[in-house]
């Protein structure tokens, strides 16, 4: 029996190039049993035909699927499924039901349900996206990653492609960032003194359960990220958010029976401000002054393209009080999952034995890969590409928002990626994104990255990491004319 072309689509979604994604449906079929051994598939030339792609990429998919032994050919007679496929499962699946345990019950800590970040599905296709931490395909050096990823896979990298590290890391990158990374900051470490984490939000929560206990207390900045506030949350410690002015986290409004204090000084989350060096020094020895550590987040300091950064405040530290978190996310693409810590042996000894529990190490050939791409030169090469396009972006977008009469809440002075912006009092700003989605617009409604019981309504960031400079300004036209025309246009809820 022949399978009906017809029973051939492609997904409009799908991922993947063309000889994937019909290596993909084929499987699939088979997997689930929608295809039967033995059974014909349709000719190349007609499945080409009908799925409107070339006859080559469909002889490629079929000859890769003959290669794992999905499919079978039989000379002119054409291709089939192969006795030797994959078979669906045997067994009859039950049928869904009620489930008779309480969960309400059974559940012991609750992690859902807090303020967190997101961003509609396919946000990408939006034509206006001021989303924030995304990377632009447009930029990112897509073909030398590439070609690390493949130096990565080869025999030489076999060990850390395959080893488990238990709780070590790739030697390369930790030198790299020993060598490179950390000096562009002021800091000197040894490599006993890093770790690497998937991300910086990891790093924050490997530090969080090091440190606090359900006795000690914690700081954090506010607003502040959303995702350091659940952290602290879940951890169970005494939270206390502290409101941040046009410098930053002010060291006297820090209660002194704090253990540790989270801070942002090199740009703020979300509003974007530098802590002044008078200001990071009063920060450390208010810090010495109550016995407290420091969580230094200095996720972005690779984007300060309109000035040099100031030192990070872990350069300045002469105790050991501090603790540095430092990620790829922002300078690669957040989807690698790769940051570090930094910190006195005694904390890191803690945190890589609780990331071995947890994790055991980031996968040997991401940090391999990483490795590669920042010590041939590509990334540098990567942040000065970004840095002159996110630049420009920047100026287009100010003057936008200047034309337009848009209020800019916290204004960053080394660069970024952002803005932090207010709207008009009375301007619920989920509502105000609700509608310009419905416009091709994303907004960041600010009110997550507020302490619950001290939000504002009318605060929400404006990124520029995703959006061209050519399409900035009619984006700002959008969200400036809705912002006129809210009081007008019927219910605000």
């Amino acid at each position: 029996m022949t399978l009906p072309v017809e029973t051939f689509f492609l997904k409009p979604q799908a991922q993947g190039t063309l000889q994937q994604q019909i290596q993909q449906m084929i499987a699939q079929g088979i997997l689930s049993g929608r295809f039967q051994q033995g059974e014909k598939l349709p000719s190349t030339r007609k499945l080409a035909a009908h799925l409107g792609v070339s006859r080559i990429t469909v002889t490629i998919a079929y000859t890769e699927l003959l290669a794992n032994d999905y499919l079978t050919s039989k000379g002119r007679s054409g291709y089939f499924v192969s006795e030797n496929a994959p078979a669906p499962p045997a067994f009859t699946a039950l049928p869904e039901g009620p489930d008779a345990v309480d969960w309400t019950r059974a559940i012991g800590q609750k992690f859902s349900g807090g303020a967190v970040l997101t961003k509609p599905e396919g946000w990408a296709n939006f034509r206006y996206p001021f989303i924030y931490g995304q990377a632009d395909p447009n930029l990112f050096d897509h073909a030398n990653w590439r070609l690390c990823a493949l130096q990565a896979l080869g025999q030489r990298d076999f060990t850390a492609l395959t080893t488990d590290y238990y709780d070590q890391d790739d030697p390369q990158l930790i030198e790299f960032i020993v060598r490179h990374i950390l000096p562009r900051r002021g800091i000197t470490a040894r490599p006993e003194q890093i770790l690497i984490t998937l991300g910086a939000q990891n790093a924050l929560w490997l530090t969080t359960q090091v440190l606090l206990t359900q006795r000690r207390s914690a700081a954090l900045e506010d607003p502040c990220y959303p995702a350091l506030r659940e952290i602290l949350t879940q951890s169970r410690a005494h939270v206390t958010p502290v409101r941040v002015d046009q410098d930053g986290l002010p060291p006297d409004a820090i209660p002194p029976e704090t253990d540790v204090i989270f801070a942002t000084p090199s740009h703020q989350c979300p509003t974007n401000a530098t802590m002044p060096l008078d200001r990071r020094q009063a920060l450390l020895d208010h810090a010495r002054a109550i016995d407290a550590l420091i969580v230094e987040d200095d996720y972005e300091f690779e984007m300060s393209f309109l000035k040099s950064p100031s030192p990070a405040l872990k350069s300045l530290d002469a105790d050991g009080r501090v603790i540095y978190v430092g990620s790829f996310s922002k300078s690669l693409f957040p989807g690698l999952r790769l940051g570090y810590l930094v910190g006195s042996e005694p904390f890191i000894r803690e945190a890589r034995a609780l990331r071995a529990s947890v994790l055991r190490h980031p996968p040997g050939h991401i940090q391999r890969t990483a490795a590669y791409f920042l010590s041939l030169g590509h990334y540098d090469a990567l942040i000065r590409r970004m840095g002159t396009a996110l630049q420009d972006r920047r100026r287009v977008m100010e003057a936008a928002l200047a034309a337009r009469g848009l209020t800019i809440s916290g204004r960053g002075y080394f660069g970024g990626s952002s803005f932090w912006m207010r709207a008009p009092v009375g301007i619920d700003t989920k509502v105000l994104a609700r509608r310009l989605q419905s416009k091709s617009v994303l907004i960041e409604p600010g009110h997550v990255f507020f302490a619950p019981d001290q939000h504002s309504s009318n605060h929400y960031r404006l990124a520029y990491s995703s959006i061209p400079s050519a399409r900035i300004a009619a984006g700002v036209d959008l969200i400036a004319d809705e912002i006129a025309g809210f009081g007008r246009s019927g219910p605000i809820s």
